[in-house]
């Protein structure tokens, strides 16, 4: 599966990208932003990748590698999880290695998956939960007509371990 603009597509996990996978999901300061706060072993996620049919309907998520087509170089992920066949919906997370922020990338990600998931996944509707301290990530929704719907009080415990509100961003496809 491969979805491409501007120098940046979006494939299936292959098993060279292992190492990275394990980077990121070990990263404790990722964390605060999921619902993960456990260490995985390259062995799990090996057969994560070997298992996954990167099949929405299968999985009930879909992990898409974001890279540059002209060189394959690797600047993160997006993931649309949870996956409610009935109600044809996912929540949608974008994760950009740090040195690619700020340069469009996450835009045009989003512009792919949200045409992905509307001619492809026949979806119905895609959304976010993005912290209040996210700023750059609720421009992001809002720049592209997600609506904030929704407010998550003390939702999500950050690395100060803190708690912070978080706020239900939605697009209808």
């Amino acid at each position: 599966m491969m979805f491409a603009a501007d120098n940046i597509r979006l494939r299936a996990l292959e098993p060279e990208d292992l190492e990275w996978l394990y980077s990121v999901e070990n990263d404790e300061e990722l964390w605060q932003w999921g619902s993960s706060n456990v260490p995985y072993s390259r062995y799990s996620l090996k057969t994560y990748i070997a298992e996954s049919r990167h099949d929405i309907y299968a999985d009930g998520q879909l992990r898409l590698v974001i890279e540059t087509e002209d060189e394959h170089l690797v600047l993160g992920c997006v993931d649309l999880m949870d996956f409610s066949p009935r109600h044809l919906r996912a929540e949608i997370g974008i994760l950009l290695f740090p040195e690619y922020r700020g340069r469009g990338v996450a835009t045009k990600v989003l512009g792919m998956l949200v045409s992905y998931a509307r001619e492809h996944l026949y979806m119905h509707q895609l959304y976010a939960i993005v912290s209040q301290k996210n700023m750059k990530a609720q421009h992001l929704f809002e720049r592209f007509g997600f609506k904030r719907v929704s407010l998550l009080a003390d939702w999500l415990r950050d690395k100060e371990e803190d708690y912070v509100s978080a706020y239900i961003y939605s697009f209808r496809l």
